[in-house]
């Protein structure tokens, strides 16, 4: 089971759900670009409160049911996701939360280590890479998923199946070697497209700035941190977790073999496990 909340601060609003004992240690689950919560499967939230945390999961703004801006617009940064972050620890009155963000997530979460290193009791960064320079020789993002995304005009964006048909093609191509479970995907598509207050509006993700000033500060970060990272992963390449690695002193790597830009539903346990052995701080 598990509760809504919607967090208020300022003029935006963030839809948020929870799952557990309010009263166990929190986890903040920290979603990548163009994706809502619904990324992080309830039932994979519910392993994780069966471990004894309370889990948090929410909608980033121009995603699920937050607030939204025209398609085309984005008036904040990546540091005003950050602060929204922590306005959700502040909405659900608490002090410090273990952090666990993938993709554009994680790098939300390095900057949240950073600037509010007091909210952030530990990092589990999944699928990403350094908020800062990385090895020059590292493989940029797939050309593949370039070329994917250049085909999305041709898609009806009002049309569920048109999106669906898209999307899920997209999905098995940041798919790793596991297998795709189209199924999962194409369910998961569906309840997004249809409880998205403006489902295009998460293409504003794609023009995300800012963030400069937490630029090259991996240093800072003091918190226990775990790097979990597929090795076929199109987005980021599997060598960045070795940079995270080598800039975030202390940190442990789980490595997801034949895993891609994903939350694969056969790495669940392995994830979980590792978060809950890294978190019992």
């Amino acid at each position: 089971m598990y509760l809504v909340g919607r967090i208020q601060t300022n003029d935006i609003e963030l839809y948020t759900e929870s799952f557990g004992n309010e009263n166990n240690h929190p986890i903040l689950l920290v979603a990548g670009a163009t994706v809502s919560m619904l990324y992080w499967d309830a039932e994979f939230c519910q392993k994780l409160a069966d471990k004894g945390f309370f889990v948090i999961r929410y909608d980033n703004r121009d995603v699920g049911k937050s607030t939204f801006y025209e398609p085309g617009t984005t008036p904040y940064d990546i540091v005003d996701l950050t602060n929204d972050a922590i306005s959700i620890l502040d909405g659900y009155k608490i002090d410090n939360a273990h952090f666990v963000g993938m993709s554009l997530g994680g790098l939300i979460s390095q900057i949240a280590s950073i600037k509010y290193p007091d909210r952030v009791k530990s990092l589990t960064l999944l699928s990403t890479g350094p908020w800062g320079d990385s090895d020059p020789t590292i493989p940029e993002m797939d050309t593949r998923i370039i070329d994917f995304h250049a085909k999305s005009g041709n898609v009806d964006w009002t049309n569920e199946d048109s999106v669906v048909n898209y999307m899920v093609e997209g999905f098995a191509l940041m798919s790793g070697r596991k297998q795709f479970d189209k199924k999962r995907s194409e369910k998961y598509i569906r309840e997004e497209f249809n409880s998205a207050n403006n489902y295009i509006s998460m293409f504003n993700h794609a023009a995300l700035q800012g963030g400069e000033e937490y630029w090259n500060r991996l240093n800072e970060i003091k918190q226990p941190t775990l790097i979990i990272h597929g090795t076929d992963d199109k987005i980021w390449h599997f060598k960045n977790a070795s940079v995270l690695l080598e800039k975030i002193k202390g940190s442990k790597l789980i490595t997801l073999e034949g895993t891609g830009h994903e939350l694969h539903f056969e790495d669940w346990n392995l994830i979980i496990d590792g978060i809950d052995k890294r978190q019992e701080i």
